[in-house]
């Protein structure tokens, strides 16, 4: 394994990341979310602080209304009730009929057989992406049990074939969360090395992250000057959402003020400290 590269070596994606970043804070991508109960309002409170605009549709009869309008949409599997498992095929039915990209998030899937089988109906409707931790990413490619509810019991390092089979099947862009975070689509895998643990002590800072990435495509989408495919956009967001975290971290006693410090990071974040602070690795795959 090389030394973490920084820009332009990495072709040129921390450079994509400041102009999206740019981009996203321009064009306030409307971002729908249908996510887990535990974390409805951060997830509002990182879309709005990064520049993007939430909406939190869940119910059946405008789910899939408003996913054919928005700019970027997000499913989140963390609390699958009746209502949002309905909502959330609407959702993606209207996503894909008027394309809108969305980012699936399969929460916890593995051992728990309700949201396992509708995380992977929804994968068979070819996500532009899919976010997850290592025992998430493998479960979803049928080579493990799942983890320890939604912890990790597995490292990026352990699903990079996974991911790199599932974004090969599908067309997905597959982004693995983890120390440092993996992110494929199929043919490329980059390594971001940014980011502190503190994401780990909050409730929903993956769970945001999706989010903020499913604005990033949104914006990507509606901004072709920002230069960003998906896999560009994808990489984008989880280099502004782990610098943004960095810089909370610095000044963060616990993780009560990260929580708080994590927002008003990503508000303050310009596009140049993006570019200035990442650290990323590319390695392309062997066919």
């Amino acid at each position: 394994m090389s030394d973490l590269l920084r820009p332009p070596s990495a072709p040129g994606h921390a450079r994509e990341a400041a102009n999206l970043l740019g981009a996203v804070r321009a064009r306030a991508p409307l971002t729908h979310c249908i996510t887990n109960a535990v974390v409805t309002g951060f997830t509002a409170n990182a879309l709005l602080a990064i520049g993007a605009a939430p909406a939190m549709v869940d119910i059946v009869g405008e789910a899939g209304i408003f996913a054919g309008a928005a700019s970027g949409l997000l499913v989140n599997l963390g609390t699958p009730t009746p209502e949002q498992r309905r909502a959330s095929r609407e959702a993606v039915a209207g996503a894909v009929a008027a394309g809108t990209p969305w980012v699936l998030d399969p929460v916890a899937i593995g051992t728990l057989p309700i949201r396992t089988e509708l995380a992977r109906e929804l994968f068979d409707r070819r996500p532009t992406s899919v976010r997850g931790n290592a025992s998430e990413i493998l479960a979803l490619a049928g080579r493990s049990a799942g983890g320890r509810g939604v912890d990790a019991t597995a490292t990026p390092e352990d699903a990079a074939d996974a991911a790199v089979e599932l974004a090969r099947g599908s067309g997905a862009v597959v982004a693995v969360s983890g120390p440092v975070d993996l992110i494929t689509d199929g043919e490329r895998i980059l390594r971001v090395a940014n980011g502190d643990p503190l994401l780990t002590r909050v409730t929903g800072g993956g769970c945001a992250l999706g989010a903020v990435m499913a604005a990033f495509l949104g914006g990507a989408r509606a901004d072709a000057d920002a230069g960003a495919d998906a896999l560009g956009a994808v990489v984008a967001a989880h280099l502004a959402y782990a610098v943004a975290a960095e810089r909370a971290a610095s000044r963060a006693s616990g993780p009560g003020f990260f929580a708080v410090s994590l927002l008003d990071a990503l508000a303050e974040l310009r596009p140049e400290d993006v570019e200035s602070a990442a650290r990323i690795e590319l390695e392309e795959v062997a066919a």
